[in-house]
């Protein structure tokens, strides 16, 4: 997952673009870069790390105009040792291209083949976001021939893209000297919305919070398949590009992913969220009876609004048990010792008088590796809880993910492979409810505005095996798998070692 974004405006844009950024900082933590455009020159400034620390004064006095893009990166293809594979992408031709790029491409080794011998482009990196910057580019020189550059041409590019490359991708990208293009995969399995400001700037981005944060109300997500192009006057030009464009958002985004304060596709994530603690407290009493249950917890953060909903319908008080440390620092390597992987409780403490004497229903959004659950529950035991049950937000997550998160391999996930009270003596807590997987489809799908388009159904990969795009094999699941990024061993990438970006 990333979080992109792109405006065109009358002033200069950097330091919009860095607030904007900030906001998306919950989808990538490993990277973020901004590029601008000046006179038809970009100016670019990228590196391995978060927002703040990326960009000092120096570095925003450098990136001048008024138009540009960022990224905030969390790598789940390539190699995220690699400061070559932060974005934006550039490519000199045609026109002058920069690319960022939120998602993943099932094709992409394919796709790298055919452009070295049939495009003759040649791919310097391991990511696919530099596959897709190049068919982009490529698609654009067929379109335009030498001849100037209209809307329906970039439109008839991003249709050619469409046919060639499978997968999830959200893109903006912008053209030298002409303007803005963003476009969506015909799924619409990544999110991607725009809005106007009140002095009529521009601005496409991932979530609607980074619209809304920076003055820009969201006019309307752009549909599945669907390209925009701004012009460097602020118009906006719109074209469906793709004859089977579906939407089918990814699940994972309303339970995990998104900020609460956004709305994905005219679906309230906070609103969904506390929909799924309305249907896990059905599914709840039917295991566990609530009498037997004296407060409910959640783990921090995402899972608030679920366990503040289930608590109230079962009638159970809702207590923080839980404190997280939001500076936790680095592990320095001195010389003679090995990596040290900090603990789940560096990241959290408890607060003692909630657990001691109680039985303790723990709530959680989803259960992933099963890890870092199994560990609380002992944190739990260790301050005085006498059952500690565990209800997730999130059906089992029993599959990998291939459309852009960092989903482990099926060997690594609990849930794979396993009944529920398998899992449940791995975690090593009293009782184990799951979500069921329609019910969470509807929970999500009832928190939609009913004026906004129609969603004919979710990527639920992760949690039921299915695969929205309809062109991949269990092989190419396997391969894509096990050849996710390229991270050390040592790295943390739990959501408990993160900042508190989904503060709910």
């Amino acid at each position: 997952m990333c979080g992109i974004v792109g405006v065109i405006s009358n002033a200069p844009v950097n330091q919009l673009i860095y607030d904007a950024l900030l906001l998306l900082q919950h989808r990538g933590q490993d990277a973020a870069g901004i590029v601008t455009q000046l006179d038809q020159k970009f100016f670019m400034h990228k590196a391995k790390g978060m927002v703040r620390d990326v960009f000092r004064t120096r570095n925003m006095r450098a990136l001048p105009g008024n138009s540009g893009l960022g990224q905030v990166r969390y790598p789940t293809a390539g190699n995220a040792y690699s400061e070559e594979e932060a974005q934006p992408f550039y490519v000199n031709a045609p026109f002058g291209l920069v690319l960022v790029h939120n998602g993943n491409l099932t094709n992409a080794k394919s796709l790298k083949a055919e452009l070295f011998s049939t495009d003759h482009r040649h791919i310097n990196t391991e990511s696919d976001s530099e596959v897709l910057l190049n068919v982009l580019a490529h698609e654009l020189e067929k379109t335009t021939r030498g001849l100037p550059l209209g809307p329906q041409d970039v439109f008839a590019a991003v249709r050619g893209v469409h046919q060639r490359v499978r997968g999830s991708y959200s893109v903006v990208a912008m053209i030298a000297g002409h303007g803005i293009l963003a476009f969506r995969d015909p799924h619409g399995i990544r999110p991607l919305c725009y809005g106007v400001s009140e002095e009529g700037a521009v601005m496409v981005a991932s979530e609607s919070v980074a619209l809304e944060g920076t003055g820009h109300p969201m006019v309307r997500d752009v549909a599945p398949g669907e390209a925009l192009f701004i012009d460097l006057n602020g118009k906006v030009h719109a074209q469906q590009c793709s004859d089977h464009a579906v939407l089918n958002p990814c699940i994972f985004e309303f339970v995990y992913l998104a900020r609460p304060d956004s709305t994905l596709d005219g679906i309230s994530v906070y609103q969904a969220r506390l929909n799924l603690g309305e249907t896990l407290a059905k599914r709840l009493v039917s295991q566990v009876p609530p009498s037997e249950i004296d407060v409910v917890i959640p783990i921090p953060e995402s899972s608030r609004p679920s366990a503040t909903q289930l608590a109230h319908l079962i009638g159970k008080p809702y207590r923080e048990g839980f404190v997280k440390n939001r500076y936790v620092g680095r592990t320095f390597i001195m010389p003679g010792q090995g990596v040290r992987k900090k603990s789940v409780r560096q990241k959290l403490s408890v607060i003692k008088s909630e657990f001691q004497g109680r039985n303790v229903l723990l709530v959680d959004d989803s259960i992933v590796r099963g890890t870092t659950s199994r560990e609380i529950v002992m944190m739990a035991r260790d301050a005085g809880a006498k059952k500690v049950y565990l209800a997730s937000a999130a059906p089992p997550v029993r599959y990998p993910n291939v459309y852009g998160i960092d989903m482990p391999t099926n060997e690594e996930l609990v849930a794979h492979g396993k009944s529920i009270d398998e899992v449940r003596e791995i975690i090593g807590c009293d009782a184990l409810i799951y979500q069921d997987v329609e019910a969470m489809k509807r929970a999500v799908l009832q928190a939609k505005s009913a004026a906004r388009p129609s969603i004919e159904g979710f990527d639920a990969s992760c949690f039921d095996g299915i695969y929205v795009t309809g062109d991949l094999s269990e092989a190419d699941i396997e391969r894509m798998s096990h050849g996710r990024v390229q991270q050390s061993k040592s790295a943390d990438h739990s959501r408990l070692s993160l900042p508190n970006f989904n503060d709910e």
